[in-house]
């Protein structure tokens, strides 16, 4: 039977109702120490009584790659599973239970440092504008795309969206980020454009009613919108198309139009603008000429797009 200790479901308790994680990391924290929960439990002991060592030895488990087998655990991983021991262990520490924590004395993974993956405005411009699939799917997923990209969202705040959330005179949008922090994000005229025809085929402004809907009704889900925009990239071209590419564009676009970092930070949701500075590896000058001249949204205003 698998061992699950009772302070991991507390802790993830606390991390949804008071620090307003995401889902998907209470899914990567969850798994991870359950992992470290089983390990300890085939040696009769639980959670509270692990050391640095069997933090170590946890670190260094394999990686179970779908259709690659097992294999060793990459930079990324092992920064997620350091964070999850030490918010865990510190939580315990706080409630009382453990005097001091043994993952305090783990050591953070280098991870190499990469720029982030973007389009040129002619790749984001294919991939907006010629999503794939017809008729109402063709309306939803050129409002996706147009939103991913126009204002930077990350995909889970996307599908997130309720209706009444949207305001297209303004040209603004409500969302709740990470942390349950909202934000408010300015989008452009074809995204303003895109969303009123497919809201307008889809339902209208009725409160409650998710932005973007799946064939059932309901509400699309983050793997769908991660497929909308993978498919669109590969019919178009462009492989490298995914939401994160999106964003990361939009951040591009943005610096290389002239836009300063704190700007960008607030568009993005970043909580510290460390991780913004990023996107300071762009020759804005050079982007800055592109983006006037051909990038289709800046010239929305006078050359609306169809």
């Amino acid at each position: 039977m698998r061992f699950v200790d009772a302070d991991l479901a507390r802790w993830l308790d606390h991390l949804r109702a008071e620090r307003g994680a995401s889902a998907h990391t209470l899914r990567a924290y969850g798994r991870e120490l359950r992992a470290l929960a089983d390990q300890l439990a085939a040696e009769g002991r639980d959670l509270r009584a692990a050391g640095l060592a069997d933090l170590r030895r946890w670190l260094a488990r394999d990686v179970n790659r779908p259709g690659r087998g097992r294999g060793r655990p990459g930079p990324a991983t092992l920064e997620q599973r350091v964070a999850a021991a030490r918010s865990f262990y510190r939580w315990l520490v706080r409630q009382g239970v453990l005097d001091d924590s043994p993952a305090e004395r783990l050591a953070s993974p280098r991870k190499p440092r990469t720029s982030p993956r973007f389009l040129d405005v002619d790749e984001a411009a294919r991939v907006v504008e010629q999503p794939t699939q017809s008729g109402w799917f063709h309306l939803r997923n050129r409002a996706l795309l147009e939103l991913l990209y126009g204002a930077g969202l990350r995909v889970g705040e996307a599908v997130a969206l309720d209706r009444e959330a949207v305001d297209l005179e303004q040209r603004l949008v409500r969302v709740l980020g990470k942390g349950r922090k909202e934000r408010i994000v300015p989008f452009g005229p074809p995204a303003a454009e895109a969303l009123g025809r497919w809201m307008a085929a889809s339902g209208g402004r009725r409160p409650g009613l998710p932005l973007f809907l799946n064939r059932f009704g309901r509400r699309l889900s983050a793997r769908s919108a991660w497929r909308i925009v993978r498919d669109a990239g590969a019919a178009n071209g462009v492989p490298a198309a995914h939401p994160h590419a999106l964003r990361h564009t939009c951040a591009t676009h943005m610096l290389g139009a002239g836009a300063d970092l704190r700007t960008i930070q607030e568009q993005l949701g970043h909580a510290s603008l460390s991780t913004t500075q990023r996107y300071t590896h762009v020759d804005v000058a050079h982007l800055l000429r592109v983006y006037r001249a051909a990038h289709p949204r800046a010239r929305a205003e006078e050359e609306p797009t169809g």
